[in-house]
């Protein structure tokens, strides 16, 4: 399976509202439920107002798309990593998935991943 590394950092916000999110921007993943409003993005369009942001993560997007009858995709990726000791943020869109891991884990991401076969491109 093939993994693109993508180049740029991003932040994961909680933030009051949907008027903080630029949802022009690409890779911009925004969710509310009953109890939060989540944003993750490029860290350069994080909101300064903000509620909290984690800043400093690199994403893997798994190459796709993906079939929804496929099984165990991420689960596969998530236990190579638990299994390496990098803790995930994982985001799933309608035609793929996309992992997250802390930027000073991502040399042990990418080793771990590569062992286990999992190809890692640029992209």
């Amino acid at each position: 399976m093939k993994l693109e590394l993508l180049p740029m950092t991003f932040s994961v916000c909680r933030i009051a509202d949907g008027s903080a999110a630029d949802l022009t921007a690409p890779f911009t993943f925004f969710a509310r439920t009953d109890q939060e409003v989540s944003l993750v993005c490029e860290s350069a369009r994080a909101p300064r107002d903000a509620l909290a942001t984690e800043h400093g993560w690199r994403c893997l997007r798994v190459s796709g798309p993906l079939d929804f009858s496929l099984i165990g995709i991420l689960a596969g990726i998530a236990q190579c990593l638990a299994d390496a000791g990098v803790s995930i943020f994982a985001v799933s869109t309608f035609d793929t998935d996309y992992i997250l891991v802390k930027n000073e884990s991502l040399s042990a991401a990418v080793a771990a991943l590569r062992d286990r076969g999992y190809e890692i491109a640029e992209a």
